[in-house]
């Protein structure tokens, strides 16, 4: 039995296959994968603290305890019975890191980012998937985003990298910078990628170090994929390191993912916690401004939602 699966209390005498597909990434989904919501699991909290008694650890399926306490806090302020169920609420995306009270030392621990299948990430990514991982208006709701913040296309001097990169980047139709980079995972998707100029092949969960140089890149973005990255607060630093003063980095995220990949944290929470888990990393990589959170979903409850999480380097004098 794995690791992860004794912390979700799973009783699995054989290995579930890797999943090709990629499905919903949200509470309810995995209720039904044997995981549980948080919704249940917040009624479940309070039985457990009622007449004093604590909580066991893997209840919480690994969710830093001084946010989970956070959460609780904000529902009340709300007047929910749960954090998750405010979340449902309009613009709760958008709201969540406004105004947040961070812990002094990052709340999450190493067991909140195992995943259910921790086989090495090469093997997974191994064969291309020539596929779209969210859906068409969802795209359209990044590519229109996109083309509201970039710098104009074929402007001197601008550097972009593209992280966790594939075989499409969603930028603006024929936009152009001399230099954009894909660093990801297989060489044949990086290869048919027709807005990068170069790109790199690396595991970001071996190795975080990021290899280019202090200062290179105008805008960073990560599509679809920050919910798999198992050392973020490296992966973050690295992105301030190599981002110019007050250069861009775009986090964008959907309720879809490889569930069986996804750290456990994100598995187990919705979409306005992953909008703060996401936040509660640039926060505490230092050297970014104070994050924010954009909700740009099309069509709420008839396609893919998709969320922004945005920060900038800091400037230096």
């Amino acid at each position: 039995m794995s690791k992860m699966a004794n912390i979700l209390g799973l009783r699995i005498h054989q290995r579930l296959p890797v999943l090709a597909s990629v499905y919903p990434c949200s509470a309810s989904y995995n209720a039904t994968c044997a995981i549980g919501s948080i919704h249940s699991l917040s009624k479940a909290l309070k039985k457990w603290t009622s007449g004093g008694a604590k909580a066991p650890r893997r209840l919480i399926l690994g969710l830093g305890v001084s946010f989970w306490t956070q959460y609780m806090n904000m529902a009340g302020s709300v007047g929910g019975n749960s954090f998750i169920a405010s979340a449902r609420q309009k613009g709760a995306v958008e709201e969540i890191l406004k105004n947040v009270e961070w812990p002094e030392q990052f709340p999450f621990k190493e067991e909140d980012f195992q995943r259910y299948d921790e086989s090495p990430d090469t093997l997974f990514y191994e064969a291309p998937r020539l596929v779209t991982h969210i859906d068409d208006p969802a795209i359209a709701a990044l590519t229109k985003y996109y083309s509201k913040v970039f710098p104009p296309s074929n402007t001197p001097g601008i550097s972009i990298l593209d992280m966790c990169s594939s075989w499409v980047s969603h930028f603006p139709s024929g936009y152009k910078q001399d230099r954009i980079v894909g660093l990801g995972m297989n060489v044949e998707e990086l290869k048919r990628n027709p807005v990068l100029t170069e790109y790199a092949v690396q595991d970001l969960n071996l190795n975080p170090k990021l290899p280019f140089e202090d200062n290179s890149f105008d805008v960073i973005t990560n599509v679809v994929s920050v919910d798999y990255l198992t050392k973020p607060l490296d992966v973050f630093k690295e992105m301030g390191r190599i981002l110019k003063p007050g250069g861009l980095a775009i986090m964008s995220f959907s309720n879809r993912c490889f569930w069986t990949k996804a750290i456990s944290i994100w598995t187990s929470t919705g979409d306005a916690d992953h909008a703060l888990i996401v936040g509660s990393y640039f926060h505490f990589a230092g050297g970014f401004e104070p994050p924010q959170a954009v909700d740009i979903s099309p069509n709420p409850g008839r396609s893919d939602p998709m969320y922004i999480v945005y920060s900038r380097k800091v400037s230096t004098a």
